[in-house]
């Protein structure tokens, strides 16, 4: 029996009824089916999910119908959606409506009037299925990102709901936490037959485990398959999308023609691998005297490590906590950012990364240490939530108040066709897609002409294909004399785009080096493609990497 029928559905928000947001979608979930939808951000993935709970449909211009085990989704009421269809949000803070975690947990059953017995056993039951035990009586404001992600997951299972929709779940956790948190995901369908529909840009940790991937792109599904299926279908048709695409099936396609003109001397045709795991394996297939015979070349070239001579900011000694009696979150930070350069800052959820950005842009206050940052050097920052920077109804008043008083019209022409967001001139910023949201606060940053520019995870929501433009325009900032500090969980970013990447633990910087050194050194905050390859090749770190060495040793 099907979950979920759409059937015809169109829709644009009410604010621009003429830009259809979905376009005739037609899309039929299986229970218990687990369901990856993709896209690049405005492709209509979080409308679509939207649409599936009444209670959180976008008002607007709509055609078509949605069908819910077999009937009208607007005939079941809002018990019974509330109990059988959970929804994850990207930001967890957006969802948690208590101040307490075991409020949080009995939260939902308290709504549905389920009696004490009841919630009490349910609470205990996630409380020890998702680890919840150890931090059960803290107040929610005192959680990381990754533990409120998951005090929302496990709220949202203690109403046991048949199928379970998360939208970009994972945007704000640290590489582990999303890892721990996807997995967590994966159980629950294996084993408690839930069905999923989950929308996400890093398809690394849950391409493989679909049972169906759809691919979206201006509000049209453009494929519905199978994973192996999708990619092969995203790769033929030269798609934008294909760079979205996990790191082994972005470099198994890298190396094909290689690998089939050597088939035609009898070697095998290999199967494009979907994991870290089947990529090793495949690797060790393609290279199976590696063990024996010394390979042709097994490194890339690397730029050495330099001391910084010309620093433009400077962080000594930097002590902060955010009340008298708290605990410090910032312990001695010491380091320094040349001026030119990307200097990327990656680290687990809650050890201090952000908050050392708000002390260098004098939001916060160190009560010890000093941060010099040169004379005459304009700061701006781009903050983890876009939505603190919209005051204004459309994105067009949005950057016009960066320029009050100035005929700057030609700048913020430029800056929007940069940031892509000319076609949402006349949109609300809150209708916006979060990769949109995102695009346009940096735009308003942009519009500033900051000497040092800060990023507190600039790529969150970010689809793949615009993060090589949000590349190309750090880049040109870099040229024209513009240092970029980027705190980020992106480590992919981190390594092809970074000059220097440090880690942040406990309060402080414990260490920093090129991207080559650093992540070729890590286990798990390294890239796909290193530690797929990291038993062939020493210092691989980006799937451009490895393919160049396969390719010279084919």
């Amino acid at each position: 029996m099907a979950h979920f029928e759409i059937r015809d559905l169109s829709f644009a928000y009410a604010a621009a009824e003429d830009r259809l947001v979905l376009d005739n979608i037609n899309l039929e979930i299986q229970q218990g089916q687990y369901v990856t939808i993709c896209g690049k951000s405005g492709s209509g993935k979080t409308t679509l999910l939207k649409h599936l709970k009444s209670v959180l449909t976008p008002h607007g211009k709509r055609s078509g119908e949605i069908l819910f085990e077999g009937k009208p989704l607007e005939q079941a009421d809002l018990r019974t959606q509330s109990s059988k269809i959970g929804y994850v949000m990207q930001n967890p803070d957006n969802q948690i409506v208590t101040d307490k975690v075991w409020h949080e947990l009995a939260f939902g059953l308290e709504s549905l009037g389920e009696d004490q017995n009841t919630i009490r056993l349910r609470v205990a039951e996630m409380a020890s299925y998702f680890g919840i035990q150890g931090w059960f009586h803290k107040d929610v404001a005192e959680l990381s990102g990754g533990q409120k992600q998951l005090l929302n997951l496990a709220s949202i299972m203690a109403m046991q709901p048949s199928v379970l929709i998360l939208d970009e779940p994972t945007s704000q956790l640290d590489p582990i936490a999303a890892s721990d948190f996807l997995n967590t995901v994966r159980k629950i369908n294996l084993e408690l037959g839930t069905t999923i529909i989950i929308t996400e840009h890093r398809l690394e940790d849950i391409f493989h485990a679909s049972d169906r991937v759809v691919v979206m792109d201006k509000g049209r599904i453009i494929a519905d398959d199978e994973p192996k299926k999708v990619g092969e279908f995203l790769k033929g048709e030269n798609s934008e999308m294909f760079a979205a695409m996990p790191s082994p099936v972005q470099i198994f396609y890298g190396v094909r023609d290689d690998l089939e003109r050597k088939a035609l001397s009898g070697d095998a045709v290999y199967e494009c691998p979907l994991t870290v795991r089947e990529g090793r394996n495949w690797l060790s297939a393609v290279f199976p005297h590696a063990g024996s015979e010394p390979l042709h070349e097994t490194a890339v070239a690397e730029k050495e490590w330099e001391e910084i001579e010309d620093a433009v900011v400077t962080v000594k000694e930097v002590w902060f906590r955010y009340e008298k009696n708290a605990p410090d979150v910032l312990k001695g930070t010491s380091f320094q950012v040349g001026r030119g350069s990307i200097f990327a800052i990656v680290g687990g959820n809650g050890t201090g990364k952000s908050t050392m950005l708000k002390c260098i842009c004098s939001i916060c206050k160190p009560y010890r240490g000093k941060i010099l940052i040169d004379k005459g050097v304009k700061t701006a920052m781009l903050p983890q939530d876009p939505q603190s920077l919209f005051v204004k109804k459309t994105v067009r008043e949005e950057l016009a108040e960066m320029c009050e008083g100035k005929d700057n019209q030609t700048l913020i022409r430029e800056v929007a066709e940069v940031c892509d967001i000319a076609h949402l001139f006349d949109s609300h910023p809150y209708d916006l897609s979060g990769g949109e949201q995102q695009r346009t606060a940096l735009a308003k940053v942009l519009l500033t002409q900051p000497d040092v520019l800060l990023l507190d995870e600039p790529t969150k929501g970010m689809d793949n294909f615009f993060k090589l433009q949000f590349a190309k325009i750090l880049n040109q900032l870099k040229e024209k004399g513009v240092t970029i500090i980027m705190v980020s969980h992106d480590v992919e970013f981190c390594a092809r785009y970074a000059d220097s990447v440090s880690m942040f633990f406990d309060g402080g910087v414990i260490t920093s080096n090129t991207p080559h050194r650093f992540f070729s050194k890590n286990s798990f905050y390294t890239t796909a493609a290193n530690r797929m390859s990291r038993h062939l090749f020493t210092n691989a770190i980006t799937n451009e990497d490895v393919i160049e060495l396969c390719k010279k040793n084919l």
